[in-house]
């Protein structure tokens, strides 16, 4: 099992001062984020990606995917790519942050990459369900 499955991490976010709901403390991964349930993982996922675009500027995959794994540690165009293709928009189309289908497809199609299984989309739409309450 990949490790961000194990954290229940899906998105591999890494750790920083930001603490997200659900998560679980004390963590016991020096590097990355853990949460109590897959659900929460996908949450912080979709919150992060609706920031990129809320505060940063990043309107498009290629924007996001460029913040979230930059290319000095990955390889983003591949990345990029992929997420493309399995969440079906074009790399450079607006993403609409407040579209569930959309979004969802982006958090598995994200996952995949970063963890070598289809997302469980339960999970990533829970993840959506704990976003907006």
């Amino acid at each position: 099992m990949s490790r961000g499955l194990r954290n229940n991490n899906p998105g591999n976010i890494r750790n920083s001062p930001t603490k997200w709901q659900g998560e679980k403390t004390p963590s016991t991964d020096a590097a990355f984020k853990q949460f109590i349930s897959m659900a929460y993982g996908y949450r912080a996922m979709l919150k992060l990606l609706q920031n990129y675009s809320k505060l940063n500027g990043c309107r498009t995959i290629r924007q996001m995917i460029n913040r979230w794994a930059p290319p000095c540690e990955n390889h983003t165009d591949n990345y990029i790519r992929s997420v493309s293709q399995g969440a079906g928009i074009s790399e450079d189309a607006p993403v609409n942050v407040n579209d569930r289908n959309l979004m969802c497809r982006i958090a598995a199609a994200m996952s995949r990459v970063e963890n070598g299984v289809p997302a469980n989309m339960a999970d990533v739409n829970a993840g959506w369900d704990l976003l907006t309450k």
